[in-house]
């Protein structure tokens, strides 16, 4: 018979141990050590077993032919955008997010599509009946016959499900609410998510079905259980936002067929999401111009160009120590950038308190937005604010030079398309390429330079 062997696993980072622990070894976590009952087969069984499978052979990859497969597109470009021009057959997304953010609308939608451009397509909820989720199909006009609606926890059903419908696409919606039976913890837990995943992978690659999986966000913004959640899928995607905001950011953080630094944006409507193609204007209709700290950065995500506002709120501080704190961007760089305006250009900002923000909700964390904060902050220091129609793009080393950037001509030619005049780039990034005839390029070499050709004397 089968022996049922009790570990202690700990649900932030797969720790296993054969006692309970009150502090989790591995990540440093206090009470997460929950006792899971694993049944192991006998050594006779799995001998009979793996007597019965057939080895493979190890190749040499110069044997090996390969055929390019056919991406499946929907009517999102913004999706198949960070999907990595389309959805990959038997490929395995993991789509992360806040609660209420949208990720079954989204996944809804998609299925709607798909399944309208003559694909079968499965839907299955753990967390709704199938009476929520035609509610929730009614208000996105959702009317497809191929698209089939099922509401199971247990992976056996889910399992037995797939194949006897043999869909195209399988939506699993969320991860944390299947359950192995065999398997005595709770839904949820690491046993349970990693032979839940571990089934539905295999299910993907046999069957060449794409199949994508909703998984939980804890409070620290990350998906719920271990790591290997992620390890173990192709791809994982976050849906970002502001509650209170209508704009969603889709990102991709690892992606087995695409690059990892896509992000796609939509817009939570009625009637369900619609992509934003240019969501440069989005981040800067709203904008002050002519308001000190406000400058304008061409930034990179991915394969596109976006163009977003940063604003900065230099005010002398009433404490002790000066209060440094940044929305969007990294909030270790501000001292650093104010460090070295300090030391390189001389501005007394030791009893300055520092805010910065990026307008609109997005993140950045690539180095050429320095120069576009330096100038911020000396902007609101002096309250002199640069011209509405400067661009500004550059990376800041500790010495106060302004290094080259990647992608310039990209930039450029993007701030070019929204009206922008001049733009204050890298002198190294200047030769090579052929700007726009309706922008001005202005090279500089360091912080000072930069804040000559954009504050003026001030």
């Amino acid at each position: 018979m089968a022996k049922s062997k009790v570990k202690f696993i700990c649900q932030s980072c797969g720790y296993e141990s054969p006692k309970w622990m009150g502090k989790c070894p591995g990540c440093g976590e206090w009470n997460k050590m929950t006792e899971e009952v694993l049944k192991s087969a006998s050594p006779r069984r799995a001998v009979f077993a793996h007597s019965n499978q057939t080895v493979q052979k190890p190749s040499p990859i110069t044997t090996i032919e390969t055929t390019q497969e056919p991406r499946i597109f929907t009517n999102l470009k913004e999706f198949n955008r960070v999907l990595g021009s389309g959805i990959v057959k038997g490929s395995l997304v993991l789509i992360g997010g806040d609660p209420g953010i949208g990720k079954s609308t989204l996944l809804l939608q998609v299925s709607s599509q798909l399944a309208d451009n003559g694909n079968d397509v499965l839907y299955i909820s753990g967390e709704e009946s199938v009476k929520q989720t035609k509610l929730r199909a009614d208000r996105l006009g959702v009317k497809s016959n191929k698209l089939l609606v099922l509401s199971e926890t247990d992976l056996s059903f889910i399992s037995k499900a797939i194949e006897d419908t043999n869909p195209s696409f399988v939506v699993v919606d969320s991860i944390q609410t299947v359950y192995h039976s065999e398997i005595s913890s709770a839904p949820g837990s690491v046993s349970q998510v990693r032979e839940s995943t571990a089934e539905l992978m295999r299910i993907a690659k046999t069957k060449g079905i794409a199949i994508f999986i909703v998984g939980h966000v804890t409070k620290e913004g990350s998906i719920a259980g271990p790591r290997l959640l992620e390890h173990m899928v192709d791809t994982v995607l976050y849906f970002e936002g502001e509650r209170h905001h209508t704009y969603r950011i889709l990102r991709a953080v690892k992606n087995r067929f695409g690059s990892t630094n896509e992000m796609g944006i939509f817009e939570m409507k009625e009637a369900g999401l619609e992509e934003v193609l240019n969501p440069s204007e989005i981040f800067l209709e709203e904008r002050s111009k002519g308001a000190a700290g406000s400058t304008v950065v061409a930034s990179m995500e991915g394969t596109r160009s976006v163009l977003v506002e940063i604003q900065a709120l230099i005010s002398p501080t009433s404490f002790g120590n000066p209060r440094r704190m940044a929305t969007g961007i990294d909030h270790n760089r501000v001292p650093l950038l104010m460090a070295v305006l300090e030391k390189r250009v001389g501005l007394l900002l030791q009893n300055q308190d520092a805010y910065l923000k990026v307008a609109g909700g997005v993140k950045l964390d690539e180095p050429a937005i320095d120069l576009a904060v330096a100038v911020s902050i000396a902007s609101s220091f002096k309250d002199a604010p640069p011209k509405p129609t400067d661009v500004i793009i550059g990376e800041v080393g500790l010495t106060g030079e302004v290094r080259r950037v990647s992608r310039i001509e990209q930039r450029v030619i993007e701030a070019a398309k929204l009206g922008f005049k001049r733009a204050i780039i890298p002198e190294a990034n200047i030769g090579g390429w052929n700007p726009p005839e309706d922008i001005e390029i202005i090279g500089v070499k360091n912080v000072a330079e930069a804040l000559q050709k954009t504050l003026g004397g001030s």
